[in-house]
């Protein structure tokens, strides 16, 4: 793939870069590199192979939701508050 010069700059513009010449030309030789080098993975036959979502078995691990003691009780907490009403915190509208 042959990157120009124009392509370069107009990436940079409308990433709000600010490049030299000399940055831009390096950018375009490494950019050509990156593109040779993954172009590689054309050549890999991968017609027997399966698609790989993840490169290690990963499983969920369920528990049971139990409600445990808490040594905080609701009336000492609503106590904090500033104000409360109907066994909750009142604050003030966001919208």
């Amino acid at each position: 793939m042959d990157i120009k010069r124009e392509d370069i700059l107009h990436l940079a513009d409308l990433s709000k870069f600010a490049l030299s010449d000399k940055e831009a030309d390096s950018l375009g030789k490494d950019l050509d590199n990156i593109i040779k080098y993954i172009s590689q993975l054309d050549e890999l036959d991968t017609d027997n192979i399966k698609p790989t979502y993840q490169v290690f078995e990963m499983e969920n691990i369920w528990r049971d939701d139990e409600i445990l003691e808490q040594d905080a009780k609701r009336e000492d907490l609503l106590a904090l508050t500033k104000e409360a009403k109907n066994n909750q915190i009142k604050v003030p509208k966001v919208l």
